[in-house]
């Protein structure tokens, strides 16, 4: 059920919430994602987690990003929901992006019954600023239609070895909105704020937040090459985190950054059904 949600900070989230018994997972997307990026996640856990996943600020339909926004910011705004929904013992599921922000919350509540990192909270460099700042121009575009717009992101998406279906269709199109003259299509983000959260994964204190960390933690390693391009993290990237977290476990897949959600990976959801049941 999407619906939004009001939290005690004053704060607005679009989410998505599918039922489940065995507990709850809280999927927090990437830079420039929206809660339909967890898609395949959430399909592929429905009727046995609770599953929520959510349009973090200044994407989809939750409310503008903070003019200093981070990393932190979101953080405080994941433990915001999380005491909002009154949700105890929850999983925490990050991608890209979301992993850092998982991974902060996780280094502040206790309670937490899991963390689950799908390719995020790496250590990055200048090659992550050469791959991801150039990406973002599709933000900052004006499109004549929705079909404007996705034809230009599906021609982008295939590069990258992803899979096109009518899925990543209606992804696009949620991403987009008409412009102030209403004649036109946009980005739905504001790019300059999209690249202020990606800066802030430069101030990702792994140091601090590793050791704090306290419960079973899943890894995700994507290893393969996006189109001509290498891996955006590789098991360098994850070197302290793994080193620094007390109880965490990796895996590596063949997928690539983006194929890890937006291509069917059905390995990984054995991995993650198998980590839940441990």
């Amino acid at each position: 059920m999407e619906r939004n949600v009001e939290t005690k900070q004053g704060r607005t989230f679009h989410i998505h919430d599918t039922p489940g018994s065995k507990g709850t997972i809280i999927a927090v997307h990437g830079l420039t994602g929206n809660y339909k990026q967890m898609v395949y996640y959430q399909k592929a856990f429905y009727g046995e987690y609770r599953f929520i996943s959510y349009d973090l600020r200044g994407r989809g339909n939750s409310d503008p990003a903070d003019q200093e926004t981070s990393i932190l910011t979101h953080a405080d705004d994941l433990m915001d929901l999380i005491d909002t929904l009154d949700i105890e013992d929850p999983i925490l599921m990050g991608y890209s992006m979301g992993g850092y922000i998982c991974a902060i919350v996780a280094s502040h509540l206790p309670n937490l019954a899991g963390l689950i990192l799908l390719d995020g909270a790496g250590e990055v460099d200048h090659s992550q600023r050469e791959l991801i700042i150039p990406s973002l121009n599709r933000l900052k575009k004006t499109y004549a239609s929705p079909e404007d717009y996705v034809n230009t992101t599906k021609a982008i998406y295939e590069n990258l070895g992803i899979d096109w279906n009518q899925t990543l269709d209606e992804i696009a199109r949620y991403e987009i909105k008409k412009n102030e003259s209403n004649i036109n299509w946009i980005h739905k983000s504001d790019s300059h704020f999209i690249e202020q959260d990606f800066e802030s994964f430069y101030s990702f204190d792994s140091e601090n937040t590793g050791p704090s960390i306290s419960c079973p933690t899943l890894l995700i390693i994507a290893t393969g090459k996006m189109g001509d391009q290498p891996s955006l993290f590789n098991d360098q990237s994850y070197m302290n985190i793994k080193q620094l977290i007390p109880n965490i476990h990796s895996e590596c897949t063949e997928a690539n950054h983006y194929t890890l959600v937006f291509n069917q990976q059905p390995d990984i959801i054995q991995h993650i059904g198998d980590f839940l049941e441990s």
